[in-house]
């Protein structure tokens, strides 16, 4: 049984809300509006999933089953229906999927909508669906487009998004074919926008790196992001290009390859959002090289780096700082080499003046300085966490003070046990001392 599809009054009072309101102007920018592939950026970021409040009265929508055919609905003129599109292209971004749902199969059943209004509504519908994480849906209406209209202009933008939702879906190699497929069709169109053709073709051989990438063919991934270095790309994506075609060769391996990569790009690019990552792969690939002091050389270097370029992005530079130096930090403590634990630790401690923070990397110095014999340094560190638990009530906090009043109490146990064993043995000299000099044998073999 087909159930029909119509249109609630109470959404068709919200569609003429939008046009008495003042829908956007027609013609191209209405279109733009209503459709995501309409422009293709350079680097294109996957939908978000943040969920802003929906218009007024988008809750109250009822949408019934949606089926392949509904009742064709009926719109006054061409503006109503450009309405209707970006009323669903809005909905859409505002996560109210089911209205926007409702708003573009209303256009592709509307009698009198022309071939431009289906072209729109069905790639709306699919990028609604490819944000709401309906991937294989989003898939099939992509391909019922390119099926429908080989030869339409926006036929390279619907192929990449293609490409991202197959590529999403797992299905790498037919991504891979959909990337090339967009280079193939921005060949056969025409002259007109030949900037932005070759700019998707571009963007196509970013996507064609970036799917290597995730399907773990790192090798193949190095090589295209290397080339794309070469091409005439946006210094930001040149710069992206770099740092990945580093991550990959050190992901396959290639550690030797990868740290001239990667200081190579944190050379060239030094304000670019990847450099902390870049540092952090390089410290950890010296490490592995075993060049420990390179690696501590760089990791100091990141987690000294100037104030001002943590401010543009703090909470990027903080993850990988904290995260280089733990990772370091231990490693150099658990193979012995103390003293480069210790500076680690020092650089960290410096990060943040948060409790929470700071306490923990207070213990792990307190370890260095027992280690290195420094034991009222030691004892010092682990009473400042004791004192400071008394004022910050937390059940991390408690495990941490009990294990710092434990090593001070296995330090005081440690220090009486070495004055007993000291005084043991100075006693025992004394009397060796006092023997040898009141035996007969001892006082001839003194004698010349």
């Amino acid at each position: 049984m087909i159930r029909r599809l119509c249109l609630p009054s109470r959404f068709v009072h919200l569609c003429a809300g939008w046009i008495l309101i003042g829908a956007p102007s027609q013609g191209a920018d209405a279109t733009a509006a209503a459709s995501p592939a309409a422009t293709t950026p350079a680097v294109q970021p996957e939908p978000s999933s943040a969920q802003p409040a929906a218009p007024e009265g988008s809750k109250a929508v009822e949408v019934a089953t949606v089926v392949p055919e509904v009742e064709a609905p009926k719109f006054r003129d061409a503006e109503e229906i450009q309405s209707m599109l970006t009323l669903g292209s809005r909905l859409t971004e505002r996560s109210d999927y089911e209205a926007a749902d409702i708003a573009f199969r209303q256009v592709l059943n509307a009698r009198g909508a022309s071939d431009v209004d289906h072209k729109t509504a069905l790639l709306g519908l699919a990028y609604m669906h490819r944000k709401q994480g309906m991937l294989t849906k989003a898939a099939a209406i992509y391909e019922r487009y390119l099926k429908d209209y080989p030869d339409d202009e926006r036929v390279p933008d619907a192929l990449l998004d293609l490409g991202r939702t197959l590529r999403a879906l797992g299905a790498h190699k037919t991504a891979i074919s959909r990337f090339y497929n967009v280079i193939s069709s921005t060949l056969k169109l025409p002259g007109e926008g030949f900037d932005r053709y070759q700019l998707l073709a571009k963007t196509a051989q970013f996507e064609i790196a970036e799917t290597h990438f995730v399907a773990g063919e790192y090798l193949e991934a190095s090589k295209f992001f290397t080339r794309l270095r070469l091409l005439d790309l946006a210094p930001a994506d040149r710069a992206r290009a770099h740092f990945k075609a580093g991550f990959a060769l050190r992901l396959q391996g290639e550690l030797e390859k990868a740290v001239n990569t990667l200081r190579t790009y944190i050379e060239q690019w030094p304000e670019d959002e990847n450099i902390p990552e870049a540092r952090y792969l390089l410290a950890i690939s010296l490490r592995e090289l075993k060049r420990p002091q390179e690696a501590f050389a760089s990791t100091l270097e990141l987690l000294r780096t100037e104030k001002s370029r943590i401010a543009v992005d703090p909470k990027r530079w903080a993850y990988w700082q904290r995260r280089t130096g733990n990772h370091l930090a231990n490693d150099f403590f658990e193979t012995g080499d103390t003293l480069n634990a210790r500076a680690i630790y020092a650089g960290l401690w410096e990060l943040s003046p948060e409790p929470t923070w700071r306490l923990p990397v207070t213990y792990q110095l307190a370890l260095c300085y027992e280690r290195l014999g420094m034991n009222d340094r030691a004892k010092s560190s682990y009473q400042a966490i004791v004192d400071a638990g008394g004022t910050t009530p937390s059940p991390d906090f408690a495990e941490l003070v009990t294990m710092a009043k434990w090593r001070i109490e296995h330090l005081d146990w440690r220090e009486r046990i070495g004055n007993q064993v000291t005084r043991f043995f100075d006693s025992a000299s004394s009397k060796n001392v006092a023997t040898s000099r009141s035996t007969p044998s001892a006082q001839a073999a003194a004698t010349p």
